[in-house]
């Protein structure tokens, strides 16, 4: 099991840009964490290893899903947070996180499904400062919402 800390959100993207060369061209991250525990943070810097501008990446808390491309490949970001397991499994994201690209899905908990192949990190505050700690998981380990 891996593990980091970091202590800003310029460490906390420069951890994305690292996992986004491993998980180029094709892979899976599905992120869960409390609200500002950094899942966007760490998604921007994975955009930026994907060629592009770390103000393109937002959350897509409202949309759902965006979809982006840089010069590195395809990034689709997915934001569940807004959704129930139930609401989740009606959008068909079984397709969509098969397909091309790096995905990562933010509040993956919330997914009714297992992801085979994606890797899995938990993301939290260190209390008491502007540190995170980002624990990659397995899927084994993965929780299930069950709202």
């Amino acid at each position: 099991m891996k593990r980091w800390v970091t202590r800003s959100a310029e460490e906390t993207q420069a951890l994305g840009r690292e996992i986004g060369r491993e998980l180029a061209p094709d892979g899976v991250l599905l992120l869960s964490g409390d609200l500002g525990a950094g899942k966007t943070v760490l998604t921007r810097g994975i955009g930026e290893a994907l060629g592009l501008g770390g103000g393109e990446v937002q959350s897509p808390t409202f949309t759902l899903i965006r979809e982006h491309r840089g010069s590195g490949g395809r990034l689709v970001h997915v934001d569940l947070y807004r959704l129930a397991p139930e609401e989740t499994a009606a959008l068909g994201l079984e397709e969509l996180l098969a397909g091309p690209g790096v995905k990562v899905v933010e509040w993956a908990e919330r997914l009714p499904y297992a992801v085979p192949g994606a890797r899995v990190l938990r993301l939290s505050r260190i209390e008491g400062g502007e540190g995170r700690e980002i624990v990659e998981e397995t899927e084994e380990d993965h929780p299930r919402d069950s709202r």
